[in-house]
């Protein structure tokens, strides 16, 4: 067993790291809130920030974070799974539980290091959970039967 230490370098280290993805995260959390989405402005960071301190907690031990990582897919997958409801024969929410998975792909890569990486994530989860609905709402359009 580790003897209790506190690193002041560590702490603001943690403290940037996870609050990076806690806000990268924010936005795509907000638009799913108003939206009345089952998960919105507290999944969302919650999951990215969760993902985020378990890999830090780790760093250092390749094997292990490796392990974390797969545990994390799976888990946020999970956590995903609850926001897909079926009405009829209709299936909604698969994006926004795709989102969180986006999100959770956020925590980690600031906690790796990869801060490129996260705001790429983020900025296209965000043009994706928006800029695209006019599209989807042009696709659907065309599939109902005209009368």
């Amino acid at each position: 067993m580790q003897p209790l230490t506190f690193d002041w370098h560590v702490l603001q280290l943690a403290l940037e790291r996870i609050a990076l993805a806690w806000l990268l995260v924010l936005p795509t959390g907000f638009w799913s809130e108003q939206q009345g989405n089952a998960v919105g402005i507290r999944t969302f960071p919650l999951v990215s920030m969760a993902s985020c301190g378990f890999l830090l907690l780790l760093q250092g031990n390749p094997s292990d974070s490796s392990r974390v990582l797969q545990g994390l897919i799976a888990g946020i997958g999970f956590v995903g799974g609850g926001a897909i409801v079926r009405h009829g024969i209709s299936v909604r929410g698969t994006a926004n539980a795709a989102s969180i998975w986006a999100a959770g792909a956020i925590g980690a890569a600031v906690a790796l290091g990869r801060i490129e990486f996260a705001v790429i994530l983020a900025a296209m989860d965000v043009f994706t959970m928006v800029a695209l609905i006019p599209i989807k709402e042009k696709i659907q359009r065309r599939r109902q039967p005209t009368h």
